[in-house]
Parts: C-alpha cells; sequence; structure tokens
C-alpha cells in the first residue's frame, strides 16, 4: 500500500496550491478519503473528507468556500485544491484512506505546505 502525497510548498498568502495524493495496493474507490493537516505541538486535524464514489464531501469550518477535496478513481487519485490561503494554513497536510466496513486505514507520508510573505 503506498499513499504518496505532492503539490506543498510555500506559497503567499491568498495564493493557491493544489495537493494530490496517489494512491496503489487497494481498491481505492471502496475507500473514503481524507486530508488531515498537522502543526508542531498540536493534535493531527481533519481538512476534508470525500466518500468513495466522490458524492458525498465535508469540511472543517476554517476552510469552507477556501478548499475542494475531489478524487479520480480512475487515476486512484484524491485531490485538495487550497484557495485564498493564510498564514494559518501552514502545516504538514496528509492524506489517509479508510474503510468503514472493517476499520482500516492508511496513511500518507505528508506534504509541508507554507502560507508566508
Amino acid at each position: 500500500v503506498q499513499l504518496v502525497e505532492s503539490g506543498g510548498g510555500l506559497v503567499q498568502p491568498g495564493g493557491s496550491l493544489r495537493l494530490s495524493c496517489a494512491c496503489s495496493g487497494f481498491t481505492f474507490s471502496w475507500y473514503e478519503m481524507n486530508w488531515y493537516r498537522q502543526v508542531p505541538g498540536e493534535e493531527r486535524e481533519l481538512v476534508a473528507r470525500i466518500s468513495g464514489d466522490g458524492s458525498s464531501t465535508n469540511y472543517v469550518d476554517s476552510v469552507k468556500g477556501r478548499f475542494t477535496i475531489s478524487r479520480d478513481n480512475a487515476k486512484s487519485t484524491v485531490y485538495l485544491r487550497m484557495n485564498s490561503l493564510k498564514s494559518e494554513d501552514t502545516a504538514v497536510y496528509y492524506c489517509r484512506a479508510y474503510y468503514r466496513i472493517i476499520p482500516r486505514e492508511y496513511w500518507g507520508q505528508g506534504t509541508q505546505v507554507t502560507v508566508s510573505s
């Protein structure tokens, strides 16, 4: 099983980034996909989730209207489009695959997002 995030980097406030998480080794469409973020010294925070078929999404209040989660099941990839970035969005972003029926989860290695002028 592999989850490989990419697309992080340094961006100015108000800018945009698109994170990708390419997955392999499991039946991608069966799994809910999540994006989490973590700041040193703080707990990991769930930012967005998307159902296996992509029909349902949820966001933490702080990113609603700015971030969009999407997935391409043909490519086994989940995305997080981040617009109007703020300094408080600075964190390591992780993708997670979660299978509810037989609880199982897989995590990526994380990608750093830094919002700074």
